[in-house]
């Protein structure tokens, strides 16, 4: 079996010599252009000349959660495209998540701005119980984030393009569902994946549908915000603020006015990274799988995008 290589990753010597470790009967070579042809590949970001040169793949295993950026090439037809189920990353994005409601709910910004100014003052916590936040998307990685929420006792309620029953959680489906779903939320979190119909989903008519004072998380994908519409939300008042990991252009270019913005806290696309271990590991799993003619989770639905 031949395992071609092909991931914009400062840690590509890590993850190839793991790779071969743990499937010794195979060739794992890093692909570079001219390169022999593959019976499976593992990705990030690779080239439309990759699979040009390619076309006789059985299965693509995309190194990440999101397959947005693969469902915009052309891909063998026959091959399979395998996202990752979880690899380490939910545990990340939901501490990532927990942290930006608890700093905005308990006012953490407003301490450290007062630490500066060597400042003793005191503020009331809000009554978490009128603190809902909504979570869109409720695939493994929204699932964990909804947990880790309802653990510190937050009224949470998750949206999605299809039904979901998740025990415990208020679920609404569907773009006609989305309305009675913002009005509920005091906080929203977008983890959905990015597809054609979820593209800009975050803009002035859908954010303005939250509660007045809302806060917004976004840690899916940049496409999901209307970048243009935010400002005027957050200076009208109906966004008391944000917290953003992704966005449109990557990295956010230095005159980009969110990174001055007082309301707007920037990280550089970090909430949740693929832990290379538990990657090669699930990776193993399901090319044992089907090697051995078996079933295997994480399959994309080219259909859908996800």
């Amino acid at each position: 079996m031949n395992i071609s290589f092909c991931c914009k990753d400062d840690n590509a010597g890590l993850w190839m010599g793991e790779l071969q470790a743990a499937l010794p009967q195979a060739l794992v070579t890093l692909w570079q252009p001219g390169a022999p042809k593959a019976d499976m590949a593992v990705v990030w970001a690779p080239p439309q000349q990759f699979f040009d040169e390619q076309p006789e793949l059985r299965a693509i295993f995309n190194v990440g959660a999101g397959v947005d950026a693969l469902m915009k090439l052309r891909l063998p037809a026959q091959a399979l495209v395998v996202r990752l189920d979880d690899a380490g990353m939910a545990v990340q994005m939901a501490e990532y998540v927990c942290h930006a409601v608890v700093r905005h709910m308990r006012h953490f910004a407003a301490y450290e701005a007062d630490a500066q100014l060597g400042r003793w003052q005191r503020r009331l916590a809000p009554d978490r119980s009128t603190f809902p936040v909504g979570v869109m998307g409720l695939g493994v990685l929204g699932e964990r984030v909804v947990r880790a929420l309802q653990s510190f006792e937050f009224p949470v309620l998750g949206w999605s393009r299809t039904p979901k029953v998740l025990t415990g959680l208020d679920c609404y489906a569907g773009l006609a569902a989305l309305p009675h779903f913002l009005a509920r939320c005091r906080v929203l979190v977008c983890l959905l994946p990015l597809t054609p119909e979820t593209q800009g989903i975050l803009n002035r008519e859908t954010l303005g549908q939250l509660q007045r004072g809302a806060y917004l998380i976004n840690v899916a994908r940049g496409g999901h915000l209307v970048e243009d519409d935010l400002l005027p939300l957050l200076a009208s008042g109906q966004l008391a603020g944000t917290t953003l990991d992704v966005f449109n252009t990557e990295p956010l270019p230095p005159e980009h006015p969110f990174w001055r913005h007082p309301q707007i806290r920037v990280t550089p696309h970090i909430s949740a990274g693929t832990l290379p271990g538990k990657s090669i590991a699930q990776i193993v799993d399901k090319i044992g799988a089907l090697t051995r003619g078996e079933p295997i989770a994480g399959i994309v639905d080219r259909q859908r995008g996800y």
